[in-house]
């Protein structure tokens, strides 16, 4: 989990709009990059759409369709696809204050996480000072300490009242929300349950500091009051983390 943001990402949860699948990218890939050739005329619209909010701030439909050089009906119905998928909202203002209200349209917190951020690189400068100053320990020390506050909101979450099962599957659909792409299947050896993440957001800090890797162990360990043992890391170059519960 990023040093920098699952805190967050945890905690609002409830607030973030599900994104309906299939039009844009929404894993922290830029519209821009997506190569033109790899979509079809309505999708690159939509990317380009998106590129304007971005770049001129609050748009009308009427804005919008003269600088993407489509009628006013054709970009309301880009805008409306985008409003279902919850990368732009809309709201009204009077320009200049004055005047009749018109709708604007502005990019959603989804939306601009379409947009490259370079938080994983902050993270692992934060990390670098931090050990610098204080030593080693002080990364797993700050980590541990995050651990604390997140513990507490995941198990309002994961009520210890539930059965190990049910908390297991809630555990798995919240990284899922985080990116993870976690699956649970049972573990017919033990009788317990195997946690497999195939994919890491937090990659790059991961690599570096392997801290990070050891606060989600002991994260899921608490969080479940379970024993919790890893067997692989994608970190390591392994193609999953692939955790034992039970």
């Amino acid at each position: 989990m990023s040093a920098s943001s699952a805190s967050g990402q945890f905690g609002g949860r409830a607030a973030r709009t599900a994104a309906r699948p299939g039009l844009l990218p929404t894993s922290g890939v830029a519209p821009a990059a997506v190569p033109a050739g790899t979509q079809a005329a309505p999708e690159r619209t939509k990317v380009r759409l998106l590129e304007v909010v971005k770049r001129h701030g609050p748009q009308t439909a009427q804005d919008l369709a003269g600088r993407l050089g489509v009628s006013i009906p054709a970009a309301r119905r880009h805008l409306g696809d985008l409003l279902d998928q919850g990368l732009i909202r809309s709201r009204t203002e009077r320009p200049g204050g004055r005047g009749r209200p018109q709708h604007v349209f502005e990019l959603t917190e989804q939306g601009e996480a379409a947009f490259p951020k370079t938080y994983s690189g902050l993270c692992v400068d934060v990390l670098r000072h931090v050990e610098g100053l204080f030593g080693e320990g002080a990364v797993l020390k700050v980590l541990d300490a995050r651990n604390v506050e997140i513990a507490q909101r995941l198990k309002a979450e994961l009520p210890a009242g539930l059965p190990l099962a049910e908390r297991v599957e809630r555990l798995a659909g919240i990284l899922n929300e985080m990116g993870f792409d976690a699956v649970v299947e049972p573990d017919g050896a033990t009788g317990g349950w195997v946690l497999t993440q195939r994919n890491c957001p937090n990659l790059t800090v991961a690599r570096q500091y392997a801290q990070l890797c050891a606060s989600e162990l002991t994260l899921y360990g608490e969080v479940l009051d379970v024993p919790v043992t890893r067997e692989t890391r994608i970190a390591c170059g392994q193609g999953a983390c692939r955790y034992r519960i039970g």
